[in-house]
This record gives C-alpha cells, structure tokens and sequence, in this order.
C-alpha cells in the first residue's frame, strides 16, 4: 500500500509540473540516444495511450454539451482543417519549396494535412484551458482528414497518401477504441473516483508525452552534428509555423473568448505529424525524418511557455 501511495504521489507531482517536465524531455531524447532509439518503436502505442487518458480525463456532461451546441466546433474544424492548409499550401508554392527542397515540402504538405495531435486534451488540461472543447474540436477534426487531407496531398503532392476509406477506418478504430476505453475505466471506477484522480492521470498523460518526445529525438543529435545550420533554420521554421498559428488562430477566434481561442489554436499550431506519417508507409526523405523531429521542439517547449498566459486567460474566463 505504501509504494502504490508513493505511485500515486509521484503521478500527482508529474502532473502538477506537468508542462516543465513534458519540456525537459525532448532534451532527455537529445542527450541519451540509446533511450530515443528504444522508444521509438512504440510512438503508436504512445498516442493511443495519450487520447484514451484524455477521455478518460475529460467530463462526459461537458463534452456532450458542446456537441450539443456544434457551431463553435464546426468553425474550428473548417478552419483548421480546410482554410489553413489552403493558404499554406498556396504559401509554400508560392515560396517555390516544392523546386527548391522537395523534400521539406513534402513534409510540410503531411504537417498541414495533419489533425490537430491527440495530445491536445492533454496539453489543455496541463494548461488549465477547456479540455472538453479541444477534444471535441480534435475529434471532429481527425474524423475529416482523410477526405481533407486525400484532397489537399491530391492538390499539393499530385497524388493521395493512402485510401481514404482505409484511412478513414484505422482513425476510427484508434478513436473508438480509446473513447471506448476510457467509457469502460470510468464506468467500473465511477465518476466520483475519476474526478479525483484527474493530476494522476495528467501525470500519466505527462509520461505518455515524454515517451513520445524522447522517441521522435531519435537521430537528431547525429544531424545536428552534421549538418548544423540545417538544423536551425529547420527549428526556427517549426516554431515560426506553431507560433504563426496559435497567434493566427487566437486572433480569429478572440470573440468566444481568449481561453477557448488559446484551446482551438493549440490543435491548429500543433498537427499530428505521425499520424500522416503512418499513412505513407513511413518512406519519407532523410530530410522528412529530420524536420519531424524538430517539429517536436514548439510542440513540446510552447506548452510550459505558455502555461503563465493560459493559467491568466482561463481565470478570467
């Protein structure tokens, strides 16, 4: 009873600290790469793991009530899903990447076909924003990508990724699945239970997190020594697009609230990258492999950034 005491204390202390340690772990992965290479094999099971801890995580009565009211979602998922990867692409054409750096292009177009990362319930939470309204809005927004995302790969890389209706049926599967978990955890344990172990189960979404990060640092190390400048100029691009969005994006939305457009830029500013790769196969240029994990940098070091402003944000709201 004492070590699962200790367990459930040191869950608590991880989920309290949760952005700064969720931050610590990408420099984890940079400076023990046998740990990064071990984890990497389980990236899959990570997310999964992560999107059935934010159902679990999230209120049943809060997340019914914003389907319930589906304009505010539905908003969000056309701009994320159709409005920003439209200008983007326009952008990098326009920029001439597809002729200058293919390969980076070709990642970019995954990263602005990409849903928002099934991490961003957890992110909110950690960031004391409205959990139930990033998971509704993540949601609606993974159910679309396949034929969002069929149609923009189409448009911008010539062809199609994978079957839209495979596509289609493995994302469903993942969120069903993990939706479907996370109904069966809380109906033996009881909502009462649930409620009070949420900063255990932050710790955990924390731990799931750090594994993720860790993994996707795999090989960045060797490159940056290399090739350093590369590495910089691909980092200051990844922050630029994360940071560029979530401004974008709490501007658009700033009149339903500041907390609420923080939440739905969150989904907008960090895209599900893995999940686009999965779909190709994984045979993706070096260059592909590089910018993913440096990706990782905003996704991983913005949250506890950003955690002062969104902590005064959802206070006011």
């Amino acid at each position: 009873m004492k070590l699962l005491g200790a367990l459930a204390a040191a869950l608590s202390l991880v989920g309290r600290h949760g952005t700064l340690v969720v931050a610590a772990s990408i420099f984890v992965g940079l400076a023990v790469p046998g740990l990064a290479a071990a984890f990497k094999p389980y990236l899959g099971e990570a997310i999964i793991f992560l999107l059935m801890l934010a159902f679990l995580r999230v209120d049943p009565e809060k997340l019914i009530r914003h389907f319930t009211r589906p304009g505010l979602i539905a908003v969000a998922a056309i701009w994320t899903m159709l409005l920003v990867p439209a200008v983007l692409g326009i952008g990098f054409l326009a920029a001439g990447l597809d002729q200058r750096t293919p390969g980076l292009y070709f990642m970019l177009v995954l990263q602005m076909c990409a849903p928002g990362l099934m991490s961003a319930p957890a992110l909110a939470a950690l960031l004391g924003l409205d959990v139930a309204l990033t998971l509704a809005t993540l949601i609606v927004s993974t159910a679309i990508t396949p034929l969002t995302a069929g149609i923009f790969t189409h448009v911008f890389l010539g062809s199609a990724l994978a079957s839209p209706l495979g596509f289609a049926l493995r994302l469903f599967l993942i969120i069903g699945g993990c939706a479907l978990a996370g109904a069966v955890i809380r109906r033996i344990a009881g909502q009462t239970f649930v409620e009070a172990q949420y900063e255990r189960i932050d710790g955990l979404s924390v731990l799931g997190m750090f594994m993720f990060a860790v993994a996707a640092m795999d090989g960045v190390a060797d490159h940056f020594v290399a090739n350093p400048l590369l590495v910089i100029e691909l980092t200051a691009l990844a922050f630029a697009l994360a940071l560029g969005l979530i401004a974008a994006t709490a501007l658009v939305f700033k009149r339903v609230g500041h907390a609420r457009a923080l939440a739905i830029g969150l989904i907008a500013g960090n895209r599900n990258i893995g999940l686009m790769l999965a779909a190709t196969g994984f045979a993706v240029p070096d260059i592909a492999w590089l910018y993913f994990g440096l990706a990782q940098f905003p996704i991983f070091l913005l949250p506890h950034l950003l955690k002062p402003l969104a902590r005064r944000l959802a206070a006011k709201h």
